[in-house]
């Protein structure tokens, strides 16, 4: 089931495995996350034509005027929906900002709903026609895909499988289109994405078969993560590091600059941040602090958690 596709053997395996052989997948996956945050999904369920039609709608997107595109930026919202311009993410620590800008989507929340008062109402823009349509259907089909790697991650731990299924209900995650944009002078110290680990529960990303995204392993060497059109990359993020007391990696990653040969294209991505709800209390699970231990990290709000992380990476 295990494809080796770097130098070293990070898991890619099927979701349709999940139904076939639930244990064995849970195996192959958490280990592949254990050893290295990463692993590489085919069979996912996310429709190709769906993918394909949310890259064009994309890309009609980020090539407006960069004067429309700031119609949609949301002063004082830390990104978390509409525009964010190029030159404006930094990694945590680092001085240069990154070689990107991107749209973010949002949960839909019904009035009255008691998590309105954290997760804001989307924006959509009116240049781009199905823009809104597409990008709602693929936030439901990630959501879903995501959930069902989440039982398999709760099997592999030794829990309910059900598990995680509540505590991302309603949950505060976000849809990312990237656009790194076509590299046509010197950058300096600036590279696409600086080395960086993702806040939420998990990433499920589409778009990363161009060159450029590499994990940095247990011994420190980047190694490039090279899916085949149309996978899903997934990785850990902290708020999952922490609540299995680090058993799973929320692992540095990147994405560098392209060769001279590439460096006229753009690279476009769309990467779907699976939180939990915004009133979850992340601390570890029981059975994954080892005895006469105290947990790693103190126990705090997903909500909390996110606000924090925002702040050091300059979004607010």
């Amino acid at each position: 089931m295990t494809d080796v596709i770097t130098s070293d053997t990070i898991a890619s395996v099927s979701l349709n495995d999940a139904d076939r052989d639930p244990d064995g997948f849970a195996r192959e996956l958490g280990e592949s996350f254990v050893d290295y945050g990463f692993a590489i999904v085919r069979d996912h369920g996310i429709p190709q034509e769906l993918i394909d039609r949310a890259e064009a709608k994309a890309k009609e997107y980020f090539a407006l005027p960069d004067a429309v595109k700031q119609q949609y930026v949301i002063p004082g919202g830390g990104g978390a929906r509409g525009h964010t311009p190029f030159g404006i993410e930094t990694a945590k620590g680092a001085k240069a900002h990154d070689l990107k800008e991107f749209w973010h989507v949002g949960r839909e929340l019904p009035a009255g709903h008691p998590f309105r008062n954290v997760m804001a109402d989307n924006v959509w823009p009116s240049e781009v026609p199905g823009f809104k349509e597409t990008f709602l259907e693929l936030y439901d089909t990630f959501d879903r895909t995501g959930v069902k790697v989440l039982r398999a991650i709760a099997r592999f731990l030794k829990v309910d499988e059900d598990y995680f299924t509540d505590t991302v209900r309603d949950g505060n995650s976000v849809m990312r289109m990237l656009h790194y944009p076509p590299q046509t002078e010197a950058t300096g110290e600036h590279i696409r994405a600086g080395a960086h680990e993702d806040i939420n529960t998990i990433t499920l990303l589409l778009g990363a078969e161009e060159a450029g995204l590499e994990l940095n392993t247990k011994d420190g060497r980047w190694i490039p993560v090279s899916p085949k059109k149309g996978e899903l990359v997934i990785n850990i993020g902290d708020m999952l590091q922490r609540l299995t007391n680090g058993r799973l990696r929320s692992t540095s990653h990147r994405v560098v600059n392209p060769t001279p040969d590439r460096a006229s294209k753009a690279r476009y991505s769309m990467p779907f941040f699976l939180h939990f709800r915004p009133d979850f209390m992340i601390e570890a699970l029981p059975g994954t602090v080892p005895e006469g231990e105290e947990p790693k990290w103190p126990p705090i709000s997903s909500h909390d958690y996110l606000q924090e992380r925002l702040r050091e990476i300059k979004l607010k």
